[in-house]
This record gives structure tokens, C-alpha cells and sequence, in this order.
């Protein structure tokens, strides 16, 4: 009877390891969650910087992101990020949206899908469910720095008076 020697063990073991790493860059496409926005037609600012890991189910879409933290970050407005973001993507699509909000007239609402039909346009739509947003397509060239508190985004004004959001409870 042949013996497997411990080295063979550990060879065979590491093995298996660097498989299911490969697995799983084929899995999500083996780059960063920004060049994956980008090869389906949205712009790599869609999202903060602060992505942990994401995974794409690329037979439904499904596209879930986890930050490092719930944040907030600067487009046109202030914009409030969940741990975990989730969406249908499609090209030049991402529907569906969950974990991602809009500060509009002092009001959070959630951001429930965003378009690209026509890139050449430099518009980019937002649906923050009461209304659309056409916006510039150049606010999410770069993914922007992403806060823990809303203070840390707009700043303090004179005397220590935030600016923007008075009397709002910070997260």
C-alpha cells in the first residue's frame, strides 16, 4: 500500500486553494468593481472607493457590493452608501437598487436605478423614485472619497456650525 507523504498533503492542499482564488476571479471578472462599472457602460464613480468585495451573478445580473462601512459621499448632492449595495446590472444599466440614497430638499431617498442609454450625451439618469435626475455624466468619472459622517463631507462652517445640514442626527 503506497503512503502520501504530509508534503503531498500540503501540495495538493494549496492547490485546491489557488483553484478556488482562480474560481473566483473568473467569478467576478478578476478586477476591481470600478473597471467592472465600466465594461458595462457605467461610469467607475458610481461608487466609492471604500468597496470591500463585490460579487456578480453573471447569469441573473445581480450585482452585490460591501463597503468597509456605511458612508457618505459628494455627486451633485450628498449621497448616503449602505454596507452592502445591491442591484441588477446590465449594460449601461444598474436596476433595482438597494443600499443607495439621495439627499433631495432636506429629503433622503432611495436611488432605485441609473442609466446610461447614451453615453456620447455625458448624461447619466438617476431614479430616486419620486422623479429622474438627469445629471453630467462627468460627477462620476472618478470614485469619490466616501465618509463616515455627514460632517466630514460638508465640513464645518464658521463657529463650528455645520454647514448644509443643520440640526440633522449624524450616523
Amino acid at each position: 500500500m503506497a503512503k502520501i507523504s504530509p508534503f503531498s498533503i500540503l501540495l495538493m492542499f494549496l492547490l485546491l486553494i489557488g483553484l478556488m482564488g482562480v474560481a473566483e476571479l473568473a467569478a467576478t471578472g478578476g478586477g476591481s468593481i470600478h473597471e467592472l462599472l465600466r465594461e458595462h457602460g457605467l461610469p467607475a464613480g458610481l461608487l466609492p472607493k471604500a468597496v470591500e468585495s463585490f460579487d456578480l451573478d453573471r447569469d441573473s445580473g445581480l450585482l452585490e457590493v460591501r463597503l468597509e462601512r456605511p458612508c457618505y459621499a459628494v455627486y451633485d448632492g450628498l449621497a448616503y452608501f449602505d454596507r452592502v449595495v445591491r442591484g441588477n446590472l446590465s449594460h449601461g444599466a444598474l436596476r433595482g437598487v438597494e443600499g443607495f440614497s439621495q439627499e433631495e430638499l432636506f429629503l433622503w431617498l432611495p436611488v432605485k436605478g441609473i442609466l446610461v442609454s447614451d453615453p456620447s450625451s455625458g448624461i447619466i439618469l438617476i431614479d430616486i423614485v419620486l422623479a429622474h435626475k438627469q445629471l453630467s455624466l462627468s460627477l462620476f468619472e472618478e470614485p469619490p472619497d466616501c465618509q463616515p459622517a455627514v460632517r466630514q463631507v460638508i465640513g464645518e462652517g464658521l463657529f463650528g456650525r455645520k454647514v448644509g445640514l443643520q440640526g440633522r442626527r449624524e450616523i
